[in-house]
Formats: structure tokens, C-alpha cells, sequence
């Protein structure tokens, strides 16, 4: 199993009789951009804050990095970025600001923070707007900022959730191409999304439907199995199946 960067089984979460998690079990690879759709409700958030060592499951086991959900949660947030839909930048503070103070939490020396802080600039193209605040930058920009920010410390795995949520097709393309490159270096993509059509982005994909992973496969796949030409089309089948079967 050295090659899976995420290990769950019958991973579950409770809120008294309400399971926002219902034993999902799936697998992700070293390097793999693995797609974790659904609709709002789904409970993918609520999954992602188990898996990024923010709270403890129910039931079930789990390991990200090849730690245990349960009993090294330091170890897991040390090994991993993430990004929120809301974002994690301080619009009162510089972009070089935003990028120093994260660098500083996340362990890098203060000689690596000053050179990668200049690549990040540059590869971005705000070499002028470097010491502007994150507050006066468009949705897109700091959406591309904090991605950057998120794998600044190189992690094994770096989790999005709903990041590209309120930006236009082309932005969100953009952001993706940063994905790709992301993975393209060795890092671990686990990114949710409502977004049916983002599915055609990902090497993998899970489909959850209230709690449940009702599907795991690739887009093509998926496609294929249903008769379908769309992901939106697949999503529809597996919650009108959900639905029949809760019936």
C-alpha cells in the first residue's frame, strides 16, 4: 500500500441520529488528482475535515500519508495542504505578507521562504502587485494565490475543497492548468466539487449522494457504465438510483 496516498474504509460521521459520512471506502494514489463530487449536503466537506485531521470520525479507519486519522493528526496537517471554498488568505495583509506568514507556519526556513516567495511572484506575474493587500485582488487572482500558498511547503497531498466556486469558465480553467502542474510534481490532488463538468478534469472520481459514495471511477468510465454522454447525466442516474433504493 506504499502507493496510496489516502486509505479509507467504512469511514463514517455521526451527528446523533444524522450520518453526514456513511461508511464510504475508497482509495487514492500517489499523484492521482481523484475528484470528490456531489451536491451540496453531500457530505464531502465533512469528509475532508476527517481526512485533513480537523475532526474524528465515528467509525470506520482511515489513513492520509500513511497516518492514522485517529492517533496522528499532527503528523497528517504537517504532510498536507488545504485550501477552503472560502478561501484562508488575510485580506489585510500584503500578498508577500500572506505568503511569509504561511511559509512560516508550514515549517519553511526563513532562506527558502524568501526564494520561493520570489518564484511564486513571478510565476503568477504580480511582481507588481506584491506588496499590494489581498483584499484590492479579483476573486480569480486570490483563488490562484491561495492555491499557491497552499502547496508552498510542497506537501504529499493537497486537499480543495470548492475552490473554484463564483469564478468564470475561463479562471477556472486557468486554476486547473495549476492543478495539473501540481500533480505533474508529485502532489496529491484531492479536490471536491459540485461542479459535474470539473469531473472531466480529474484522473478519478467518487460520486457521493446524502453520505454515501455511490460510484468510483474514472469519467470515461462512468460515462460508459450509464450510457451517458455528461457527468451532470451520471450524477442524475446515481441520485435517482439513491433515491429508489432509500424508497
Amino acid at each position: 500500500m506504499e502507493n496510496k496516498a489516502i486509505i479509507c474504509k467504512d469511514l463514517t460521521k455521526q451527528f446523533g441520529d444524522f450520518k453526514a459520512v456513511d461508511a464510504i471506502s475508497f482509495e487514492v494514489d500517489q499523484g492521482e488528482i481523484f475528484g470528490f463530487l456531489g451536491a451540496n449536503g453531500a457530505g464531502k466537506t465533512t469528509a475532508m475535515r476527517i481526512l485533513c485531521g480537523l475532526s474524528y470520525p465515528t467509525s470506520g479507519t482511515a489513513s492520509v500519508a500513511g497516518f492514522n486519522v485517529y492517533k496522528q493528526q499532527e503528523q497528517i496537517k504537517k504532510n498536507i495542504g488545504y485550501m477552503s471554498q472560502k478561501f484562508s488568505l488575510y485580506d489585510n495583509l500584503t500578498i508577500l505578507e500572506n505568503i511569509e506568514f504561511y511559509g512560516g507556519v508550514y515549517g519553511v526556513s526563513r532562506s527558502d521562504i524568501k526564494i520561493r516567495s520570489a518564484e511564486l511572484v513571478s510565476t503568477l506575474g504580480l511582481e507588481n502587485e506584491a506588496k499590494k493587500l489581498v483584499g484590492a485582488l479579483p476573486l480569480g487572482w486570490k483563488q490562484k494565490l491561495a492555491f499557491s500558498v497552499a502547496i508552498f511547503h510542497r506537501p504529499k497531498i493537497v486537499f480543495l475543497d470548492e475552490p473554484t466556486g463564483g469564478v468564470d469558465p475561463i479562471t477556472r480553467r486557468q486554476f486547473w492548468d495549476m492543478i495539473y502542474k501540481a500533480a505533474a510534481d508529485g502532489i496529491t490532488v484531492f479536490v471536491t466539487t459540485h461542479y459535474m463538468d470539473e469531473a472531466e478534469y480529474c484522473s478519478r472520481i467518487s460520486v457521493m449522494v446524502d453520505g454515501r459514495v455511490e460510484a468510483i471511477d474514472t469519467p470515461s468510465n462512468l460515462k460508459k457504465q450509464f450510457n451517458v454522454y455528461s457527468m451532470d447525466e451520471v450524477f442524475y442516474e446515481l441520485a435517482r438510483g439513491a433515491k429508489r433504493s432509500g424508497d
